[in-house]
């Protein structure tokens, strides 16, 4: 029993980086309607941006958050006004191909200026162990499951209190509607897409702490998120929470019971995905509408 209760706290701490990652996804779905595949780049940029602050500025890495937030809020928005708002209102395939384009270009760009060397953040309590009872917990994972549920609240909040997070749900209803009532639509999809690579800049800080950075690393986050979001449903930013504990709980498990199970917990998410897509459908923007 008291593997199955630290297997059950692995994956919920592991939950934690998933929710992060995944609630900047699920925005730019419900609000911009548009699945954004280089999600999981923004993150690893983040990751190599809380890396580089720590080794030649010594900066900690929770102090690095608002940093690169900022700096990939900034890359966001650049990134929205060159290329995407120019294909909002074309068909699907290419809004898809020109976000794996963008996610090829910055994946190979940061290959041949850092190599694929795996670098990580080697911070005092990232080697931390907390012991509550018979279970361990790293503090690492722990500070990042804090950070996501606070990061999700804060979200919540301004989604729903806000006027710009108002705005925000309201073109996500409907763009022509919005529009009409005198909300500046360029500028909410603008801000929503430099929210979302903020969160993902975040997301890839912590990463870079419990984990590391690594060119590639975003390819393997962006397919876990889009899963997460799938589960959620499309846009839907208040199911991130439970979707995210499905996925890391059930990871933790088939790794810690299944023969060789570190493998086969890596493809959890797609058997988790298919289920979905054959048992369960829901609308995009369902959350925003409520």
């Amino acid at each position: 029993m008291e593997v199955f209760f630290q297997a059950l706290v692995n994956g919920m701490l592991r939950s934690g980086l998933y929710a992060l990652t995944s609630i900047g996804l699920a925005l730019s779905v419900g609000v911009l309607k548009i699945v954004n595949f280089a999600h999981g780049e923004f993150l690893m940029l983040g990751a190599y941006l809380g890396v580089f602050l720590f080794v030649f500025f010594g900066v900690d890495p929770l102090l690095s958050l608002p940093l690169a937030a900022l700096a990939l809020f900034a890359l966001g928005a650049a990134v929205y006004r060159c290329t995407i708002r120019h294909v909002l209102g074309a068909p699907e395939i290419n809004q898809m191909l020109l976000t794996f384009g963008i996610s090829v270009f910055i994946q190979n760009m940061a290959l041949i200026l850092w190599t694929g060397d795996p670098r990580a953040i080697n911070c005092v309590y990232r080697s931390v162990t907390l012991h509550l009872g018979g279970v361990n917990a790293g503090m690492g994972r722990f500070i990042t499951f804090t950070i996501a549920f606070l990061m999700i609240v804060v979200l919540y909040l301004v989604l729903t209190r806000t006027r710009t997070g108002k705005a925000m749900r309201a073109v996500s209803q409907s763009r022509d509607g919005a529009g009409l009532v005198g909300i500046r639509v360029q500028k909410v999809y603008l801000y929503t897409f430099g929210l979302s690579a903020a969160l993902a800049g975040m997301a890839g800080v912590m990463l870079s702490m419990v984990l590391y950075a690594q060119p590639a690393v975003g390819l393997e986050f962006t397919l876990k998120a889009f899963c997460i979001v799938v589960m959620a449903g499309l846009g839907n930013i208040g199911g991130v929470i439970w979707a995210s504990l499905l996925l890391g709980v059930a990871e933790s498990l088939v790794g810690t019971y299944l023969p060789h199970g570190s493998g086969w917990s890596e493809g959890v998410f797609f058997i988790l995905i298919l289920a979905v897509l054959v048992f369960r459908s829901r609308g995009v923007g369902q959350w925003f509408a409520q």
